[in-house]
C-alpha cells in the first residue's frame, strides 16, 4: 500500500510555505500548490514575486522559515537525501567548466552521484544524442554556442534520471530559433515520463509547452490551475486577420471592438468572447475588407498575467 501510495503521490506538494530573510524581507507568504506526475508545470510571476526563493527551497539551496514540501511524498526536511535525488535542477546561469568536454562533464557529474563510469558513459551518450550535442562531446564546452551551453545543462541534469526536473529560466538571453530547438528537447524528455517545473519570462513559452500554471506575486499564489481553464477567464479575445489586397488607411469603427493595422495586410482584433464573429466579418465586408484567414493571438497568457497581478511587467 505505501508503494501505491509513493506512486500516485503529487511529483511536488507544497503547503504553507513561509520564507522571511534575516534582513526582515518576507518573500513567501504561506505558498501551497501541488504538481502533478507527468505534468509540465509552469511557475510564473514578476521579478521579486518569490519565484527564486522557492526554488532555492524545493531545490535546498534556501532554507525555509516554515511549511512543508516533499517530492514524490518524500519530505525535504526529515530525508534531504532522498529528496533531492528525486530531483534534477537546471538554474539560469551557466555553472560548468568551460574547459571540460561535454562527455567529461556529464560523466564527472553522475560520479558524484555514485553512478558506476560504465554506466555514465552510456547515460551520457543518451542525453547527448537526445540534446543534439553528441557531435560536439569531444569538444571544448567554452565553444559551444549559447543554445549549446543550455541543453548541456539539461542533460547534465538528466544523467541521475531525476523524476522531478526544474528548469529556472532556460531560455534566458537566447534567439527564438535556438529557443524552439530547446523546446523539443524538453517535450522529448517530458514525453518520457519526466515531470517539469518550468519558470520562464518568455509567456508564449509557457503557453506553448505547460499544461498548469501558477502564478506567484508578492510571496502568494494569486491563481493555479489548467492553462486552458485559466486562458478561458479572459473575457476578450484576440484575433489576426489575413486581408487580400491592403487595407484601407481608415478602419471601420465596429462596435465592442479594437481594430489596429498589424501591417498593410493584417489586422489585429480585440473583441468580447461573447461577440458573434460574423457580425465582425460582416463589418468588415460592408467597408470592403475581405478576410481570407484568420488566427488566435498568442498573448493571452499575457493578458492574464496583467490582469491577476496588477503589473504591467511581464514576468521575469
Amino acid at each position: 500500500m505505501a508503494s501505491l501510495a509513493a506512486a500516485s503521490a503529487p511529483a511536488l506538494s507544497i503547503t504553507d510555505l513561509r520564507k522571511t530573510y534575516d534582513n526582515g524581507t518576507t518573500a513567501l507568504k504561506g505558498v501551497s500548490l501541488q504538481v502533478a506526475p507527468g505534468d509540465f508545470f509552469a511557475l510564473l510571476g514578476p521579478n521579486g514575486a518569490g519565484k527564486s526563493t522557492l526554488i532555492g527551497i524545493v531545490s535546498s539551496l534556501v532554507n525555509k522559515s516554515s511549511g512543508e514540501v516533499k517530492v514524490f511524498d518524500v519530505d525535504l526536511s526529515r530525508h534531504r537525501d532522498a529528496a533531492m535525488r528525486l530531483l534534477g535542477l537546471v538554474p539560469q546561469e551557466i555553472n560548468f567548466n568551460l574547459f571540460e568536454k561535454p562527455l567529461d562533464i556529464l560523466v564527472n557529474y553522475a560520479g558524484f552521484y555514485g553512478i558506476p563510469r560504465a554506466e555514465a558513459l552510456v547515460r551520457a551518450e543518451e542525453e547527448l544524442k537526445r540534446a543534439r550535442l553528441w557531435e560536439k562531446a569531444g569538444v571544448m564546452s567554452r565553444t559551444l554556442s549559447g543554445g549549446m551551453k543550455r541543453r548541456l545543462m539539461i542533460a547534465r541534469a538528466m544523467m541521475t534520471r531525476p523524476r522531478l526536473l526544474i528548469l529556472d529560466e532556460p531560455t534566458a538571453g537566447v534567439d527564438i530559433e535556438i529557443r524552439r530547438d530547446m523546446w523539443k528537447v524538453l517535450k522529448e524528455i517530458n514525453a518520457a515520463g519526466t515531470t517539469i517545473i518550468l519558470t520562464t519570462h518568455y509567456l508564449e513559452e509557457a503557453e506553448s509547452l505547460c499544461r498548469n500554471l501558477a502564478i506567484i506575486d508578492r510571496g502568494t499564489i494569486v491563481e493555479q490551475g489548467p492553462m486552458k481553464a485559466l486562458l478561458a477567464k479572459l473575457d476578450v479575445e484576440g484575433f489576426l486577420f489575413d486581408i487580400d489586397g491592403q487595407l484601407p488607411a481608415q478602419l471601420p469603427a465596429i462596435e465592442g471592438t479594437t481594430l489596429v493595422a498589424a501591417d498593410h495586410h493584417t489586422l489585429d482584433v480585440e473583441m468580447p468572447r461573447a461577440m458573434d464573429l460574423n457580425s465582425v466579418f460582416a463589418a468588415l465586408n460592408d467597408a470592403g475588407i475581405r478576410v481570407r484567414s484568420m488566427r488566435t493571438k498568442s498573448n493571452r497568457l499575457e493578458e492574464l498575467f496583467v490582469r491577476l497581478t496588477g503589473n504591467e511587467e511581464k514576468a521575469a
